[in-house]
């Protein structure tokens, strides 16, 4: 339930926000624009990553994967943070959409190989730990800082923490 809410919070946190950060960081007054450049590339990514899950799902480590990734989304959203070129923050923007794709189907997919009886009360469960995180993820980046640029290096603790739960998952597994 907790790696569900942080992937909801890791998706949601940059995505909710990811137009505003477009317009801000490179200095966009049309909102369409704005639009365009950051929801649209980050949903890009997101295609991307998810298409590519479900072609190649049952041939890759998911729990691996998902790890990677989530070191990855890290770095993604510390590069749209910190980066004082407005392009590379946009990168950063694109490739966390690439890198948070596979997370929230990737944890349905554990979650069920793991549980095999848990059932559709599971998954709903699931779901609800989701939108939590979904819910609580751009609510923190909005509140933390009048500066966007903040909030999301700040919440790359999403990211981060759904790292260490894969890490505790896979030691957790291996005992």
């Amino acid at each position: 339930l907790i790696l569900m809410a942080m992937a909801g919070a890791a998706e949601q946190a940059i995505a909710q926000w990811a137009s505003y950060f477009a317009e801000v960081s490179l200095g966009i007054s049309n909102k369409t624009t704005g639009d365009l450049l950051g929801a649209c590339l980050f949903a890009l990514g997101m295609a991307i990553s998810r298409t590519a899950y479900g072609f190649l799902g049952d041939r890759i480590n998911l729990k691996f994967a998902i790890a990677f990734c989530a070191a990855l989304l890290t770095g993604a959203y510390l590069l749209a943070s910190l980066s004082p070129i407005p392009y590379l923050s946009l990168a950063g923007i694109a490739l966390s959409g690439l890198f948070v794709g596979i997370m929230w189907p990737g944890i349905y997919s554990l979650a069920g190989k793991s549980f095999p009886v848990g059932g559709t009360k599971m998954f709903g469960m699931l779901a609800l730990a989701g939108d939590f995180g979904c819910t609580v993820g751009p609510t923190l980046v909005g509140l933390i800082s009048e500066d966007i640029r903040v909030g999301l290096g700040v919440a790359a603790v999403f990211p981060l923490l759904l790292l260490l739960g894969m890490v505790l998952l896979r030691e957790k597994r291996s005992r």
